[in-house]
């Protein structure tokens, strides 16, 4: 495999400017790297029996710590969650637990936690999502019993006023407000990709119940995620409910092959695209999916348009969780999250049922395999990163 010709062909044809800046998030540390080349970490799998042994579950595709997070439902309530499908798909169970171990182990070390403790961690996320398979009922995580790291985030969230989050986004002159084109989370777009946007939502709003609360008011080109920096991604404001503190920011990203898919195609549905493979997979495995989240047609391709939510609604493993004990619970929470949405979308267009499921998690061997596994992976893992680096620090990455 050359990890090299992989990455560049992988990401052809991407926004150069966003493209740019997922190969700084992949040159600043291995676990950087590793968000953003999915389909290479899956692409050497298949070739272990282990990972097409287990049940076969919807699986989000790309999980790790940083993809679980907070958000609104769209019953306006807060939830943690799993929160990235780019990448989801039908796949047999291991394939989604060894990515999740991987990023764990990688993630742990990059806080100078002990090689021991990493791997505690793993064994804790296992035996929880097992423990939660085999009682066999889906749950989700409620902000009155939530602790830690999670606890702070649904309580942030929840008490999260959309005045102050418009002030993180947008510049206020007078009454009229405008998306902050930074770099950081907001580009420019040309008056082409502006007009694009405004026609499309145009068209999106009259199918609406409330056409005049998706007027456009600013569009830029999103900064956001590590893997699909430089697909076609725009941020919307709306006139939501009214200036100046009432308006809303839709999230517009392209939808995409998914890198589990390819492995096993004869097992997928036949989707009406890209985007309605990501929506309906997210409302199966969620709790209460994202507020506005449905597929649409934009210039031709498959879209995914949804509110907006805050990146910082995400689980950093280095914010305040300077304990193993308080990593240990967010890891167990991870666990029972992942097995209570596996359980949701049991036996649904060739998903193992919740019979299988509970089986599965009384099981013993598989869990000692996959953690031997995870330790291969991310060996693996940091030898790839490495010859990227060397690579992009030649210039072979310039954008």
């Amino acid at each position: 495999m050359d990890v090299i010709q992989k990455i560049q062909a992988f990401n052809a044809g991407r926004d150069p400017e966003r493209l740019a800046l997922k190969y700084q998030k992949m040159r600043s540390s291995t676990f950087g790297f590793l968000r953003a080349t999915c389909h290479i970490f899956y692409d050497r799998l298949p070739v272990s029996k282990l990972f097409k042994s287990a049940p076969l579950t919807w699986v989000c595709g790309d999980l790790h710590f940083e993809n679980f997070g907070s958000y609104k439902g769209n019953n306006r309530l807060a939830y943690f969650d799993l929160n990235d499908f780019d990448e989801a798909a039908l796949a047999p169970a291991h394939w989604e637990l060894v990515r999740m171990l991987t990023s764990l182990l990688m993630g742990a070390e990059s806080l100078s936690v002990k090689p021991s403790d990493a791997r505690a961690l793993c064994t804790v996320f296992l035996n929880s999502y097992a423990a939660m398979l085999v009682a066999g009922k889906a749950y989700w995580v409620e902000s009155e019993t939530a602790q830690g790291v999670i606890r702070k985030l649904l309580v942030g969230l929840k008490d999260r006023r959309r005045a102050d989050f418009l002030k993180t986004r947008t510049v206020l002159k007078g009454k009229k407000r405008t998306l902050k084109v930074d770099g950081k989370k907001a580009l420019p777009v040309t008056d082409v990709q502006r007009q694009a946007v405004i026609d499309f939502m145009a068209g999106f709003a009259q199918t609406q119940s409330q056409p005049a609360f998706f007027k456009v008011l600013d569009v830029a080109r999103r900064i956001a995620g590590t893997g699909s920096l430089g697909i076609d991604r725009y941020a919307i404001l709306v006139a939501g409910k009214g200036a100046p503190d009432g308006h809303y920011l839709l999230d517009l990203k392209q939808a995409l092959e998914s890198s589990v898919a390819t492995h096993f195609p004869s097992l997928q549905p036949k989707w009406r695209s890209q985007a309605h493979r990501v929506v309906e997979i997210q409302r199966r495995m969620q709790a209460v999916p994202m507020a506005l989240l449905q597929p649409v047609r934009f210039n031709g391709g498959s879209y995914v348009l949804r509110e907006l939510q805050p990146l910082e609604d995400r689980v950093s493993l280095d914010e305040a969780h300077q304990t193993l004990d308080e990593l240990e619970l967010v890891a167990s929470n991870m666990g029972q999250i992942l097995a209570w949405a596996q359980l949701r979308s049991a036996g649904r267009q060739g998903s193992a049922i919740a019979d299988d499921l509970i089986a599965f998690g009384t099981r013993k061997k598989w869990k000692a395999k996959l953690l031997t596994a995870a330790r291969s992976c991310a060996v693996q893992v940091k030898k790839d990163a490495a010859l990227f680096n060397a690579s992009y620090d030649a210039g072979d990455f310039d954008v």
